[in-house]
C-alpha cells in the first residue's frame, strides 16, 4: 500500500483490495529516494546516509514513518526514538529547514488545513533529510495532530473535504462510481500481490513429497474414524469437519493477524485487505456454489474467477492426505517428543503455569459442578482439587 499515495487522514489507499479502504481520488504522484541522515552526539555529527523511499504526496509524519520502517528493515532493530520525538529537516541552500506537519506556510481550504508534504516544501529527488531526537533540540517533542478530537475535520491530506462531504451525502453513487469505475483499480492491486497470495495458500494447503505434516495426518484420521464410527458416509461432511478445524479455526486467524506472528503493525487499511484475502481463503474451502453478480461485494467479486480452481485444490489436498499411510500412536508420540526436545528451552513454564492457574481458579466452581453432571470419575475431580490445593499453598507465586 505505502508504494502508493495514502490518505492521512482517512488512511485510505490508492494500492488496497479493499473498496471501503479505496483512495479513488488519487492525484499524480512521483515517487523518490531520500538521503537521510541521523544526528549523532550533541556536536553536530551526522551517520551515513540511510536510502528511503518516499512520495513525494507524503505528508511529514508519513516521511518519519517510512525513515523508521527502513531503519528497521536495515537494521533489524527499532530506532531508539519515538516518532512524536523526532524531528526532521530537509537540506535547501546549504541548511536545513524543519518540516511539520502544519505551520505557517501550510495550505487552507475554508476551515480546513491541508497537511504539509515533501511537494509542498519543494523537496526534490535524492535531497539530504536530517533527523534529530529531543536531545538535539532545545524544543519540547511535538504532539501529534491526530490526538486532536477533531482532526478528521479540521485537517485534510489527499481527499478534497467538499467532495468528501459530497460523498458522503451521495453514499449510493459513491458505491456506483466504486463498483463500476474503480474496480480496475481494485483489481490491479489484486494482480500485483496475486502471487504471493497464491503462493500462500498453495503452502498452506501443499503436500510436499505427498506428505502432510504429523499433526494434520493424525488429526484427519481421528475426524474419519469418528465419521466411521458415526456411520457418517456423506463425505461434504467429513469435509466441513476438517474445515471447521483447521483452516477456518487456525489458519484464518493468522491470515487475518499476522502480527501474532511478525513483528508488524496491523493499521486498519491492512485488516481491510487481509479481509479481503481471508475471504477467498474461507469460499475456497467452501463446498456452497454461487453464482456471482456486479451487485456482490467487491471482496468476493476479485477472486471469483481463481475460487473454482483453489476448490479443486483443497480437494485434492484432503484426498492426499487421506490416502498417506496412517501414523499409529506410538510414531505419532515420538514425533511430539522430537519436537519438544526441539524447542525446551524456547518456552517460559513456571509463565505458562501461571497462565493455567489463573483460569482454574476463575472457572473452579464452573468446571466442578461440569465433572459433577458428566460423571466424571472420582480420581479425576481429586486430582483438580489437589492441583489447586498445591498452587494455593504457594504463598510466595505472585499470582497467588
Amino acid at each position: 500500500m505505502s508504494k502508493g499515495p495514502v490518505d492521512s487522514v482517512t488512511e485510505k489507499a490508492l494500492y488496497t483490495l479493499n473498496e471501503d479502504w479505496l483512495l479513488w481520488q488519487a492525484q499524480d504522484f512521483s515517487p523518490m529516494r531520500l538521503q537521510v541522515r541521523f544526528a549523532v552526539g550533541t556536536d553536530g555529527e551526522v551517520s551515513e546516509p540511510l536510502e528511503v523511499s518516499a512520495l513525494d504526496c507524503d505528508t511529514v509524519e508519513q516521511v518519519k514513518e517510512k525513515i523508521l520502517l527502513a531503519f528497521k528493515t536495515k537494521f533489524g532493530f527499532p530506532y531508539n526514538t519515538p516518532l512524536r520525538q523526532m524531528h526532521i529537516e530537509y537540506e535547501k541552500d546549504g541548511r536545513f529547514v524543519p518540516m511539520k506537519e502544519v505551520d505557517a506556510s501550510s495550505g487552507v481550504l475554508g476551515e480546513v488545513t491541508m497537511l504539509n508534504t515533501l511537494k509542498h516544501y519543494k523537496v526534490p529527488d535524492g535531497a539530504s533529510i536530517k533527523v534529530l531526537s529531543k536531545t538535539h533540540l532545545t524544543l519540547n517533542p511535538q504532539s501529534s495532530l491526530k490526538d486532536d478530537q477533531n482532526y478528521s475535520t479540521k485537517y485534510f491530506h489527499l481527499i478534497d473535504p467538499d467532495i468528501d462531504q459530497d460523498q458522503k451525502k451521495n453514499p449510493e453513487r459513491k458505491k456506483l462510481k466504486l463498483k463500476e469505475v474503480y474496480l480496475t483499480k481494485l483489481l490491479s492491486t489484486k494482480v500485483a500481490v496475486h502471487s504471493f497470495v497464491e503462493n500462500l495458500f498453495r503452502t498452506i494447503w501443499g503436500t510436499p513429497n505427498l506428505k502432510a505434516p504429523p499433526a494434520i495426518k493424525y488429526f484427519f484420521d481421528f475426524l474419519d474414524a469418528q465419521g466411521e464410527s458415526k456411520r457418517i458416509s456423506d463425505p461434504d461432511v467429513l469435509h466441513i469437519w476438517k474445515t471447521n478445524s483447521l483452516p477456518l479455526r487456525f489458519w484464518v486467524n493468522i491470515l487475518k493477524n499476522p502480527q501474532f506472528v511478525f513483528d508488524m503493525e496491523k493499521t486498519p487499511p491492512l485488516d481491510g485487505c487481509l479481509s479481503v484475502i481471508a475471504q477467498a481463503f474461507m469460499d475456497s474451502f467452501s463446498l456452497a456454489e454461487k453464482q456471482l453478480g456486479k451487485h456482490d461485494p467487491t471482496n468476493k467479486l476479485l477472486y471469483a474467477k481463481d475460487i473454482s480452481q483453489y476448490k479443486q485444490e483443497v480437494r485434492a489436498y484432503y484426498k492426499q492426505v487421506r490416502d498417506q499411510p496412517p501414523f499409529s500412536s506410538s510414531e505419532f508420540k515420538e514425533f511430539l517428543h522430537e519436537e519438544s526436545k526441539k524447542h525446551e528451552n524456547e518456552f517460559n513454564e513456571s509463565a505458562a503455569l501461571c497462565e493455567l492457574y489463573k483460569y482454574m481458579l476463575r472457572y473452579f466452581d464452573e468446571i466442578k459442578l461440569k465433572l459433577d453432571q458428566n460423571g466424571a470419575p472420582v480420581e479425576l475431580k481429586e486430582q483438580l482439587q489437589h492441583v489447586k490445593s498445591l498452587f494455593d499453598s504457594l504463598n510466595n507465586f505472585s499470582w497467588n
